[in-house]
């Protein structure tokens, strides 16, 4: 059987975050930074309510490349930073033996830069950790679209499987009757995505009658026509 075949579950998976740092984004040519950042938390809040175990690394944190998005650390409060000086974070312990104390081989992976630290981390888990590797797309971002789009295709050309965050995130809830997870994939849909989470709203409202999604209170005037 091929494992590859394998739907992501909240029970097979794993998840790492690499170097989501604002010097990195500064350089990410290959989606708008505004959407790479709504994209990432969304899968960082998608994990947390599944809880898939989650690794955070990064590289050069004070030298070069700042913290970690805030809104990030916000969803795991007290999580583990690994930092570590090489690009490739197969090369720090720290990242090989979280990886491992976690005991799921596959592993969804969302970092910057495409082209360099997302490439050599996906190639070598695989080939020295035998591990799964499921690239987030949308989660992760290049210098370029070129760049972006070519290292995508050489580590897919490898065994790396393409994904979206959403995609990960509907995976792990694969039917709405699991209800334990429901509202919560319910709740990241209406603040991350998009169109699709307007329209649950609308859909809620509007349909269902449900209240509206606002902590306040606003007083609706009715239509007065100029005189």
């Amino acid at each position: 059987m091929n494992p590859k075949l394998d739907v992501l579950t909240p029970q097979n998976s794993q998840l790492i975050f690499i170097d989501h740092q604002p010097q990195m984004a500064f350089g990410v040519q290959s989606i708008d930074r505004q959407v790479l950042k709504n994209n990432t938390v969304a899968l960082a809040k998608a994990a947390k309510a599944f809880d898939i175990p989650t690794v955070i690394t990064t590289v050069e944190t004070q030298a070069f490349s700042g913290h970690t998005y805030p809104e990030l650390l916000d969803v795991f409060p007290g999580q583990k930073i690994l930092e570590r000086s090489s690009m490739n974070s197969w090369d720090d312990q720290k990242v090989r033996d979280a990886l491992k104390a976690n005991g799921r081989k596959k592993v969804v992976v969302a970092g910057l830069w495409t082209e360099v630290c997302n490439n050599s981390f996906a190639l070598c888990a695989m080939a020295e950790g035998d591990y799964e590797i499921y690239m987030v797309a949308d989660a992760s971002g290049g210098t370029s679209k070129e760049a972006h789009d070519y290292a995508m295709q050489r580590m897919i050309q490898a065994g790396v499987v393409p994904v979206t965050w959403q995609q990960v995130m509907l995976e792990w809830q694969r039917d709405w009757a699991h209800r334990e997870t429901y509202d919560a994939v319910m709740a990241i849909v209406k603040e991350h995505s998009g169109a699709y989470g307007m329209g649950v709203d609308y859909a809620y409202t509007m349909v269902h009658k449900a209240a509206e999604r606002t902590t306040g209170e606003h007083e609706v005037l009715a239509p007065v026509p100029a005189k």
